[in-house]
């Protein structure tokens, strides 16, 4: 979904939305128990791992207020509504592994996510996100964090003590640069920062040891900084879309991206779409070890 479509959603003056008991002929399963009287916790589903909750595509502008007393919820899913507000009481669901809030129209996470000591997996993309609270640097065992298409400028510092964090979604966003606190984020092995307003990758990027895929794609970044060949775990390097005119020499040191890359999911290095220099768009053509080759030749000469 893109940017358009974000911005939709953070209008106000869209179509209200409807009651979540209102105007159905035909009641969904927690409408229904709810309308009988029974207990909301006969609906969560028990599975193997997890004891989940699902209140998907259900139009809601508010968070119903019996979610707050499924304590034994780990996965919950409040995807694809209208919700402009996440209350606090989501505090109260101290055994959330899994919680998936993308698709609404949140400006804002309240400081009690603090309190869901347990999370490991946090989407909040396709939301009208303007800040994040320091707080959620308190959720420890983070290991997922996508906030793709947003309205994120900056993040607090402090989610630099986000140690566990692996995967790192920050793409259709408003960053003139990478946040310096996820340079501390050592555990890094997925990190998006495409389509947001980059110039530069600073070089402290060669922190993130562990990164295996690094997507900076459609910024306008204007050199491919040196510092990046130093992470040689990267199976995938996209800076398609950007303003790089010369490669390193010493690219070749990144030995485990496998080709030049044409296919967005391919893994490989992707530098297509960029005002590169001759020979380079030459030697593009005849495959990553020819152009590694060449790199060697005039670093030795």
């Amino acid at each position: 979904m893109g940017a358009r479509q974000s911005v939709a959603r953070c209008k106000d003056k869209g179509p209200p939305g409807r009651g979540v008991l209102r105007g159905r002929q035909k009641f969904s399963p927690w409408d229904d128990a709810l309308l009988s009287g029974r207990d909301p916790r006969c609906l969560l589903k028990r599975g193997l791992r997890h004891v989940s909750f699902s209140l998907v595509t259900k139009g809601m502008t508010d968070a119903p207020d019996f979610l707050w007393s499924l304590s034994e919820v780990q996965k919950l899913n409040l995807s694809h509504n209208q919700l402009r507000v996440l209350p606090p009481e989501v505090g109260k669901l101290t055994r959330l592994v899994v919680l998936n809030l993308c698709g609404n129209r949140l400006k804002t996470l309240p400081r009690e996510v603090s309190l869901l000591q347990s999370l490991k997996v946090l989407f909040v993309h396709m939301n009208c996100l303007t800040e994040l609270p320091a707080e959620l640097s308190a959720c420890r065992n983070l290991e997922v964090l996508s906030l793709s298409h947003n309205f994120l400028s900056q993040l607090p510092a402090s989610l630099a003590d986000l140690s566990r964090l692996r995967k790192l979604n920050l793409s259709h966003n408003r960053f003139a640069h990478i946040p310096v606190c996820v340079f501390s984020l050592r555990e890094l092995d997925f990190l998006h920062v495409g389509s947001n307003r980059l110039e530069n990758i600073a070089e402290s990027i060669q922190c993130l040891a562990s990164l295996q895929i690094f997507i900076a794609e459609s910024n306008n970044i204007h050199t491919f900084p040196r510092s990046l060949c130093l992470l040689t775990r990267l199976e995938l390097l996209n800076l398609n879309n950007n303003d790089i005119q010369t490669l390193p020499e010493e690219l070749y040191l990144l030995c485990r991206l496998a080709r030049i890359a044409w296919n967005p999911m391919d893994k490989g290095l992707h530098i297509s779409h960029n005002p590169l220099s001759k020979p380079l768009p030459e030697l593009l053509e005849g495959g990553l070890e020819m152009l590694f080759s060449y790199l060697k030749d005039k670093k030795h000469t």
